[in-house]
């Protein structure tokens, strides 16, 4: 028995020496191989290199890959959606084209319409026209001057109606009597009140503008995690750091909101100042084609209103866009 025994041992012995042996040559000779491999791929030319190293390191590069995917299809994306909006706009033309050729009357009536190549025509005469351009600088100049008194308006008393339950209780109710109020009801009473026709078209147009800023403000702040406030109240910050590092921030996605509304009202607001009292702007110059029966030049001035709204629209949100980075980073 115990011959047997050493035996056994010894046969276990020699199999585990010989295993060991085993595995130590795979060992050297994967580390070879792969010592080989990278000196090969040294050797590639660069095109065969990026081969090697990608063979060699597949989990390092696969991310990298799928990124750069990505980012590819990011730009033929916005190409893709920018194609969509003029074909769309082509085909409004096309069929305003097609009605008015054919003088469609099928609830509505397109006999006397103006064709789009007549609008286009009276724009490139306009264009060249200086008169023409006074008109659209001073609308620009009044919807500047309007726009930014109720921006800074607007967004303090929207803070403060929003934090404060005295301020929300002594303001609020005139906000509310006064915002359905539409732009041309004012327009009488802003003459008696203000010494000029200038102001009076600046003050429509700032009311225009200034409800839903201070709107949309407001239900911004409403809508700041209270959670957040106390938290930094609790970790020793002062009321008004907190009003500035936590309220405010959380409020701005609405504020911005607020502020692209804003400018679409304030220009509406503008023109039925400018039709009723003004001798300049963009609503004068539609409204005195009207006047003179000057159709392709009232679709010339409603083309350029929407045209021109448009643009401060989108400018108002490339202004904001910085401020609202990390809104996309926590989505």
């Amino acid at each position: 028995m115990t011959c047997e025994k050493v035996v056994i041992r010894e046969d276990t012995v020699t199999h585990g020496a010989t295993n060991e042996k085993t595995n130590k040559n795979e060992i050297l000779t994967a580390g070879t191989t792969h010592h080989q491999f990278l000196k090969d791929a040294e050797k590639q030319p660069e095109g065969d290199k990026s081969i090697a190293h990608s063979r060699a390191a597949p989990s390092a590069t696969a991310p990298v890959s799928l990124t750069a995917k990505l980012s590819s299809l990011l730009p033929k994306l916005k190409l893709e959606m920018i194609a969509i909006g003029l074909a769309s706009i082509l085909g409004g033309i096309f069929i305003w084209h097609v009605a008015t050729l054919y003088n469609v009357n099928y609830f509505i009536n397109f006999e006397n319409i103006p064709a789009p190549l007549e609008v286009g025509s009276a724009f490139l005469t306009h264009a060249a026209d200086t008169e023409f351009h006074t008109h659209i600088l001073v609308s620009l100049r009044r919807i500047a001057i309007a726009y930014s008194l109720a921006v800074v308006s607007g967004i303090v008393v929207g803070l403060l109606v929003g934090r404060s339950r005295f301020a929300r209780a002594a303001v609020l109710p005139y906000i509310e009597i006064i915002r359905p109020i539409p732009a041309v009801a004012w327009i009488p009473l802003a003459i008696l009140m203000w010494p000029t026709e200038e102001s009076s078209i600046i003050y429509i147009t700032f009311l225009g503008a200034l409800f839903p800023i201070i709107l949309n403000t407001v239900h911004g702040v409403e809508q700041t995690p209270e959670v957040l406030v106390r938290a930094a109240l609790s970790l020793g910050a002062a009321r008004l750091k907190v009003f500035w590092h936590v309220v405010l921030p959380a409020a701005l996605p609405s504020i911005g909101a607020g502020l692209a509304i804003g400018m679409g009202v304030s220009w509406f607001s503008l023109l039925a100042g400018e039709i009723i009292s003004g001798q300049y702007g963009i609503g004068y110059f539609t409204w005195n084609a009207y006047s003179l029966i000057n159709y392709p030049d009232i679709i010339v001035g409603m083309l350029i209103i929407g045209g021109l709204g448009s643009l401060s629209t989108y400018l108002i949100r490339v202004v904001m866009a910085p401020a609202l980075r990390w809104k996309k980073s926590t989505r």
